[in-house]
């Protein structure tokens, strides 16, 4: 029996934005589906599960074909991606390596 991944609306709704994206410029760069399986180095069903915006493909499939595609995801100037990057691991180093939730204490006395 296949596994199904359940998504909220609202990432279901990004993930069909981004694959429509993608779609898109998959025709502007006149590129075949196996074209475009091939440069990836994925099965040619991967391909049209991404395209269809299915939630099960992995990120960084997305992320590569954004990239071949030319679909911008953050910065196209590799510096200021850099520079970005320092940015963010400069705050997460400030942060506490772990999150303790907290307890909450029932109040049973009727």
């Amino acid at each position: 029996m296949k596994k199904t991944k359940r998504v909220s609306i609202v990432t279901n709704s990004g993930i069909k934005h981004f694959a429509t994206l993608l779609q898109i410029n998959r025709k502007k760069k006149s590129m075949s589906i196996a074209e475009l399986s091939v440069r990836l180095g994925v099965s040619y069903p991967t391909v049209q599960n991404m395209l269809n915006g299915v939630a099960t493909v992995a990120i960084g499939t997305y992320f590569e074909a954004a990239y071949i595609l030319g679909v911008s995801l953050f910065e196209s100037d590799q510096n200021r991606f850099t520079i970005l990057t320092s940015k963010s691991k400069g705050l997460e180093i400030l942060l506490p390596k772990r999150v303790k939730t907290k307890k909450v204490e029932l109040d049973d006395d009727f």
